[in-house]
């Protein structure tokens, strides 16, 4: 019995794996740099001084300052640093169509020495959420799947998933969240979806043609299933829209999705 659940184990791992391979394939001409050191799960520091910040994911924050770290943290940072000692301490570095983020970090997709995005390892492996912030969404369908395995095998964060209602949000950060659409609006800040439990979802006039209308319109009444960045509303930066504490800002249609 016990050998035939390794073995299934295994079958499952090559079939992911396989996977994984097929539809993140590596981009031709990716130049090889070594690595200094892995930050966490999903940030590394480059031998040429650079932070670089995978694309399309977030890893559980490690403890800092006192405060404890969130489940599979560790383990994340552990297995990506197992998966850039695999490729000889060098990975393929692709920059995104946005460079950096707001605290000078280098946005990019790494490979292994295999070809293999390493980004998607950590999806199909249960060890990351998967983000997609425009521009930077080039390999969404393929880190959409290998998440997607993780989460139909109960993988790593999968094994009991945070998915927070609405009005179990406390806190800013990054959520995964599942809310009842009670309002629709449209105004010239853009598109305002708002959840029963002071949650307003945004979409800036910008990036309003990268979504759906006629399938946004059907969502009024409907469960939805959001992730992202919430920040506290009622600051100088943000206007109040009818009372709602938290907003959540979409730049991607893969981060609002009808509720499983």
């Amino acid at each position: 019995m016990k050998k035939a659940l390794l073995m299934s184990a295994f079958f499952v791992g090559a079939i992911c794996q396989e996977q994984v391979m097929a539809f993140c394939p590596m981009v031709p001409g990716a130049g090889r740099v070594e690595v200094q050191r892995v930050i966490d799960g999903d940030t590394v520091r480059l031998k040429d001084g650079r932070n670089v910040r995978l694309i399309g994911i977030n890893a559980p924050e490690l403890g800092r300052k006192g405060r404890a770290g969130e489940p599979f943290a560790e383990a994340a940072r552990r297995r990506l640093q197992a998966l850039v000692m695999e490729s000889g301490g060098h990975v393929g570095v692709v920059a995104g169509r946005e460079r950096h983020d707001r605290y000078g970090r280098t946005l990019a997709h790494l490979y292994g020495s295999d070809g293999m995005n390493l980004e998607a390892r950590l999806l199909a492996e249960g060890l990351a959420y998967q983000v997609a912030v425009a521009p930077n969404g080039d390999l969404f369908e393929c880190q959409q799947l290998a998440e997607r395995q993780a989460r139909q095998l109960r993988l790593g964060l999968w094994k009991r998933p945070s998915v927070l209602r609405a009005d179990q949000i406390g806190k800013p950060g990054f959520v995964l969240l599942n809310g009842h659409v009670s309002t629709i609006r449209h105004n010239r800040g853009g598109l305002w979806i708002e959840l029963r439990g002071s949650v307003v979802l945004h979409v800036a006039p910008g990036r309003l043609e990268q979504f759906d209308a006629l399938w946004i319109s059907g969502l009024k009444g409907k469960q939805v299933e959001a992730r992202g960045w919430v920040v506290e509303r009622g600051g100088r930066s943000v206007v109040r829209q009818r009372g709602e504490r938290w907003l959540l800002s979409l730049s991607h249609p893969g981060m609002l999705q009808a509720a499983r």
